[in-house]
């Protein structure tokens, strides 16, 4: 199913469509401030598997980022954040950044392992902020970014829904978003790291 929102004029008729559809155990396709992602709500772990399988074939093992609209639950997901860290988070976002933090408790519960580390992102873009808002949790996402086939139907919410129809419940299309995945920044060690180079400028972000 398409549905179009429309950012800057959100419909809340449709954006409860979405969030209902994630309330049930749907899989959607929505827009950020980089790249389509895939995404479900966190306390659907079947939709979490069901993700998986979308891109076994592709990566053996994938990071799933938990996407906030702010910082606010950031202590439910996340242990052992210090000052310096928060600020810098707090600088990033709303921004096209993700940071790998250690991991609370409850998120091993979430992904049934014992996973230790965990990425927080907080999109810069009005329909997926609004999706969590009215979620009312955080939304386990994964880009749609593939690193080694960047091709034009990724950035093109129709084109994307007829080749995702079958895998996904509803893909949200608010227009083009890029093809330049988040900046990834591991911030676990005793400095910060970047993992991955992506939109957000890095070196900007520490000045």
């Amino acid at each position: 199913m398409l549905l179009k929102i429309i950012a800057n004029h959100i419909s809340e008729h449709k954006l409860m469509q979405a969030v209902e559809c994630l309330q049930n155990g749907g899989v959607i396709i929505y827009p950020t401030d980089t790249v389509y992602a895939i995404g479900c709500d966190i306390k659907h772990h079947r939709a979490s598997e069901r993700i998986k399988a979308m891109k076994e074939t592709k990566r053996k093992q994938m990071n799933f980022s938990f996407v906030c609209n702010d910082l606010s639950q950031l202590s439910q997901y996340a242990a052992q954040i210090d000052t310096s860290t928060y600020k810098l988070m707090k600088r990033a976002f709303p921004g096209p950044f993700t940071f790998i933090l250690p991991a609370s408790k409850q998120v091993p519960r979430i992904f049934d392992t014992k996973k230790k580390t965990i990425g927080i992102r907080v999109p810069n873009h009005s329909v997926a902020q609004a999706l969590v808002q009215r979620l009312g949790n955080p939304i386990l996402s994964t880009s749609l970014h593939d690193t080694n086939e960047i091709i034009d139907y990724m950035t093109d919410g129709e084109l994307i829904e007829e080749k995702f129809r079958k895998l996904v419940d509803l893909v949200i299309d608010s227009g083009p978003c890029g093809n330049i995945p988040s900046t990834v920044i591991d911030c676990t060690g005793n400095a910060p790291v970047v993992v991955r180079e992506g939109l957000g400028d890095f070196l900007d972000l520490m000045n």
